[in-house]
């Protein structure tokens, strides 16, 4: 996946859902902002800067078989509930760059929000990822 400036892909795919910390408790449940840290396998990790932010309101799975065209392409422009992510490309207080990501879809009938996740471990500008050719690794 690259996010909308171009970018490469993101990097080491994580997936995992985390635990975030919001400077302005309440979070808004349909626009989130950027967290200003994040819990992940235990571990707390101050967002330190945010680098770009981008959302994308395209529907998955059966959610995108369930609209007219017309509905869908005006769906995927603006959102609709229960769809959509938004992305937020981070430096952490360790110097490490992650992708992380606000799920709008619930999870079922009794929870009705969405949940947040680490999508990736992002390439610092530069560095050549793990699937770099051995010369370019240097």
């Amino acid at each position: 996946m690259s996010d909308p400036n171009g970018d490469a892909p993101a990097g080491r795919f994580i997936g995992d859902r985390i635990e975030v910390a919001l400077s302005d408790e309440p979070a808004p449940e349909k626009r989130p902002r950027c967290p200003a840290a994040f819990t992940w396998r235990g571990e707390r990790r101050a967002i330190v800067e945010c680098l770009n932010e981008w959302v994308d309101f395209s529907r998955r799975g059966r959610m995108a078989r369930n609209m007219r065209p017309d509905h869908q392409a005006a769906a995927e422009s603006r959102g609709s509930w229960g769809v959509g992510r938004h992305y937020f490309r981070v430096r952490a207080d360790d110097g490490r760059l992650f992708v992380i990501y606000y799920d709008r879809a619930p999870r079922g009938r009794k929870d009705r929000k969405g949940a947040w996740y680490l999508f990736s471990e992002a390439r610092a500008e530069g560095t050549p990822g793990r699937d770099a050719a051995p010369e370019d690794r240097g």
